[in-house]
């Protein structure tokens, strides 16, 4: 059975004639990893403001754990930790002292499960280094774990990988993943950086122009950008033709491009072609990214 821990209804926001999101309904199982995916301005952090309450929409609904009315959710953010845009951090101090005051606002002190903390987001070993000579890969690790100090149920995290190297992308990556995995933390993830949460997420939620553009699964993602052969020829319709009278149906023409979406296998409609003496001025097996799909999607959003 499903667990919904979070659905949004219908949630709308102006600032000004400027409309920052229109009507965006989604809703997050537990125990997924979900990237919220869209251009720069597309109403991601106005979204997730909204989630956790920093900035309220002033139409429509968030239900957190079940509560809507403003005190339960107040209460049900209590299960929620978030790192929204940058983590907030005392620069002079060490990443220890941080989670000591994170802990206080929570109205905690144990100073050996700061260190946990420390231990399991990597930083176990920078001793009384201050955080003003942290690298930003080391901060944004220090971010979560603060967002991790009230042991959350939901994490919510706002372009955690933004600005790092392709080292610290991996570290946050895998730390991520074990989070969901072995401490069964469910996380919203909004991006950009499409081809880091191809390799993490296992849903996504595409939103641009401040509306929900799709939501699917990892699965069904992975099944609309299904391998297809593109074939280039001046002949196109009668390669068509050919490959059809050979078993081969489903394809889509357009100018000289064939795209073959049969499951056969590249040699196979070669040969075809090559008995038909048709001219190929181009083959080869394609398969979509996730940035293709997400462009395409774009493009018949905006028609």
């Amino acid at each position: 059975m499903q667990d919904a821990i979070l659905r949004l209804h219908g949630l709308t926001k102006t600032y000004g004639s400027k409309t920052a999101v229109k009507d965006v309904c989604f809703t997050v199982e537990r125990g997924h990893i979900y990237g919220f995916i869209g251009e720069n301005g597309a109403g991601k952090t106005t979204t997730i403001r909204a989630i956790t309450g920093l900035s309220p929409a002033p139409e429509g609904a968030v239900e957190l754990f079940g509560a809507t009315a403003p005190k339960a959710l107040e209460a049900a953010r209590k299960r929620m930790g978030c790192l929204v845009e940058r983590p907030i951090l005392a620069l002079g101090k060490t990443a220890l002292a941080n989670l000591r005051m994170q802990q206080t606002l929570f109205g905690l002190r144990d100073d050996a499960k700061a260190r946990q903390l420390l231990e399991r987001v990597g930083l176990s070993d920078v001793g009384n280094k201050k955080v003003k000579d942290f690298s930003l890969g080391m901060k944004q690790r220090l971010g979560i774990a603060l967002a991790l100090v009230n042991e959350p149920e939901l994490l919510i995290l706002d372009e955690p990988v933004n600005g790092l190297d392709p080292m610290g992308m991996v570290a946050v990556r895998e730390l991520l993943r074990s989070l969901c995995l072995e401490d069964g933390i469910t996380i919203v993830i909004s991006s950009h950086i499409l081809s880091e949460l191809y390799q993490l997420v296992t849903d996504y939620i595409i939103i641009s122009g401040g509306r929900i553009v799709e939501t699917l699964s990892r699965q069904a993602l992975d099944e609309r950008c299904t391998a297809c052969i593109r074939i280039e020829t001046p002949e196109a319709a009668r390669a068509q033709q050919v490959l059809a009278e050979n078993g081969i149906r489903q394809l889509q023409a357009e100018g000289q491009t064939l795209r073959v979406y049969d499951a056969v296998p590249i040699e196979a409609v070669a040969g075809h072609l090559f008995e038909a003496r048709i001219l190929v001025t181009g083959l080869e097996k394609h398969e979509n990214s996730l940035e293709e799909y997400y462009m395409k999607l774009l493009g018949r959003a905006e028609r």
